[in-house]
Parts: C-alpha cells; sequence; structure tokens
C-alpha cells in the first residue's frame, strides 16, 4: 500500500476521533453529567474517552512518519516549535473560545492542548533516541506511571504527575506531561510498524489492539465488584480513571482504536471522506470546534430561556447548569449534528488550503 493510503487510514481514525469530541464539548455546555447511572448518559461521556488517547498517540505516529521523510533534525525543531506554539494557543485563544473571555482570574486551565504541547516539547529530544528506546519510554510510563505520585518536588511537580499536592490558583491542572507523553512516545514507536507490507501491517495493528482489548477487559472484570456502587456492574467497569488515564483506561481505549486501523484503511464513501477531512486538520478543527459550540450554547439558551446567559459559561469547560436548564440528550446530540455540519466545509477548505501551502505557518496548524 502506498504510502498516501497508508496515511489516510491514520486521518479517517483521527477524524472519527476528532467527531467524537465534539460531543463531549458539547456535553460540557449542556450541563448533563459526566457519570450517571442512566446508560445512555454515562455512554454519551465514555464514547468520548478515546478522544484523548488517540489524540496523542496518532500526534506521535504521525510525528515518526514525518521524520521518516524530512529527518530527525527537523522533525526536532518541528515538534518544539509545534508544541510551544500549542502552549501558547491553550492559554489564549482557546482559553477565550471557552468562555468568550480573557479573564485570567478565576481560572486558568491546562488542558489536553497544553499537556500535548509539552510533550511535543520532550518529543522534540527523545526523537534523537534509538527506537527501542523511545518504545521502552512510551510502555514504561504507561505501564508503571504511578511511580512519578511518589515524588515530592512542591508544586510544580503537580504539572508532570498528581502526587497530593495543590496548584496555586487559578491554575486548574486538568492533563498532567506523565503518563501522557508515554502514549506519544508509544505512537512514535507505532509509526514504525505501519510502514510495512498491508497484510504485516493489519497483523501487527489486530494483534496489539485485541491483545490490548483483551487484557482490559480481564484486568477490569478482576477489579471491579459486582456488589454495591450507584453505577451496573458492567458501567462500573467501563468508568476507569482518566485523569490521570489508569493502565486501564489506557487499554480500553488504546486497544480498540489500534485494532480498527485495518478498517480504516477500506473506509471509503461519504463517511470516510468526511472523516479523513477531519483527520487532515485536527488542530483546525480543534480551534473552530469549541467556539462554534459556545455559540450554539448561548443560541440554545435564547432559544429555551429567552436569554442568552453567557455567565452561565464564565467558567467553561467546568459548567454546572441547574438540573431545570440541562438539555435532554435529543438536543444535545442535535446541537452535535449541527456543529460536525458546520465544521465540514470550513475543514475542507483549509485542508485544501494547507495542501497547497505545504509550507510556511500553516503546517503547524
Amino acid at each position: 500500500m502506498a504510502t498516501t493510503e497508508r496515511i489516510r487510514s491514520i486521518d479517517v481514525v483521527r477524524g472519527a476521533i476528532m467527531v467524537l469530541m465534539a460531543i463531549d464539548h458539547v456535553r460540557v455546555y449542556s450541563g448533563v453529567p459526566a457519570v450517571s447511572p442512566e446508560p445512555a448518559v454515562f455512554l454519551t461521556r465514555w464514547i468520548t474517552h478515546f478522544c484523548a488517547p488517540g489524540f496523542v498517540f496518532f500526534a506521535g505516529t504521525s510525528a515518526y512518519l514525518h521524520g521518516v521523510a524530512a529527518g530527525r533534525g527537523t522533525l526536532a525543531r518541528f515538534l518544539l516549535v509545534r508544541g510551544l506554539l500549542l502552549v501558547v494557543l491553550e492559554l489564549t485563544v482557546i482559553k477565550a473560545a471557552w468562555t468568550f473571555g480573557l479573564d485570567y482570574s478565576q481560572f486558568v486551565l491546562l488542558g489536553v492542548i497544553w499537556m500535548l504541547g509539552w510533550c511535543m516539547v520532550a518529543m522534540a529530544a527523545i526523537v534523537y533516541l534509538p527506537l527501542p528506546a523511545v518504545a521502552a519510554i512510551g510502555v514504561g510510563m504507561m505501564a508503571a506511571h504511578q511511580l512519578f505520585g511518589r515524588v515530592s518536588a512542591g508544586w510544580p511537580w503537580e504539572l508532570i504527575y498528581p502526587s497530593g499536592g495543590e496548584t496555586p490558583p487559578p491554575l486548574v491542572v486538568l492533563y498532567t506531561l506523565v503518563p501522557w507523553l508515554g502514549v506519544m512516545a508509544a505512537g512514535y514507536a507505532f509509526g514504525h510498524l505501519l510502514r510495512g507490507s498491508e497484510p504485516r501491517r493489519r497483523r501487527w495493528c489486530l494483534g496489539i489492539g485485541l491483545a490490548a482489548t483483551l487484557a482490559f477487559v480481564v484486568g477490569a472484570a478482576a477489579t471491579t465488584s459486582a456488589a454495591g456502587g450507584e453505577l451496573p456492574p458492567v458501567l462500573a467497569a467501563l468508568n476507569q480513571s482518566k485523569y490521570p488515564p489508569s493502565q486501564l483506561f489506557l487499554l480500553m481505549t488504546l486497544g480498540p482504536l489500534i485494532a480498527l486501523m485495518p478498517l480504516a484503511e477500506r473506509a471509503r464513501g461519504l463517511a470516510g471522506r468526511v472523516l479523513e477531512t477531519f483527520g487532515r486538520v485536527p488542530m483546525f478543527y480543534y480551534l473552530c470546534h469549541i467556539p462554534l459550540i459556545h455559540a450554539l450554547a448561548l443560541a440554545v439558551g435564547w432559544l429555551r430561556e429567552g436569554a442568552v446567559h453567557g455567565e452561565w459559561y464564565a467558567t467553561a469547560p467546568y459548567v454546572r447548569l441547574a438540573p431545570e436548564h440541562r438539555w435532554s440528550l435529543w438536543l444535545l446530540y442535535a446541537a452535535f449534528a449541527v456543529a460536525v455540519a458546520l465544521l465540514y466545509p470550513l475543514c475542507r477548505w483549509f485542508a485544501d488550503l494547507k495542501a497547497r501551502h505545504r509550507s510556511g505557518w500553516l503546517r503547524y496548524l
């Protein structure tokens, strides 16, 4: 299979991740809770758990494939510049998108793009290591990341891994660097497996993906109590820790995503084209989808309440709506469908623009 086809399969999976991400961010503005014993509400949040691991893992994979063509030196410079750019975007453009303001007194969210940026900065050095060493760092960090919690080095260590301390307000650390740096490093090493023949790639993806999924099923069955608790046993097994992500959380999410790679290579038709388009410009999609969803939430508020109620979202993404103001699931998914439909022509335009101008600042988005 040609290199472009191989990369296309990554774009399709990454595009699916971006679509799922929009569900969760619409949920944030809708006030629908993240965890609920009601299966439909629980699964609305659970299906989006695949986003962050896939986003970070395939960023590593893309970095490896970029380095194959450009060389390690060029790749390292690209990762360093892009990583620092993402950190700046998190603290400015993305913060403004969440709240439609730049008030830094209430909270400063260190979210997924902040984490992704610093992981890229670290990867700019790691890519000079031999590939087996990068793979060992990735797998080792994911498998034993709790060891970082034994370190007590003041509040700055809370940016690396939660160890029981508190960051000074207004900082809110949603994503620490560990074990996400390990996820990116593992994705980087995974990129090497995609350079082989299609049958070999298929065997590797199915082998790794299904083995990880089976390991999750066994681990979840062994650690989840069938008695007591608010959630039914099956939902309790799926309710794995995300902040920071547990080993079972990473197995639960990365396993199926990797196993689906062979299917993504064969994705055609309208759905395949739409997902590929989103996957080609994931950062542009991210930068556009939050302000769009925020605007849709204000429009919904005006239609339902007669007022936009922008104050409800002053601390987004930590929205706490009173029960009487929460959206129904059908309204949540209707707003999600509208958001995705509006994002597609924007992303298609930008993907075409980026394809025509492969150099310059556009390559960092």
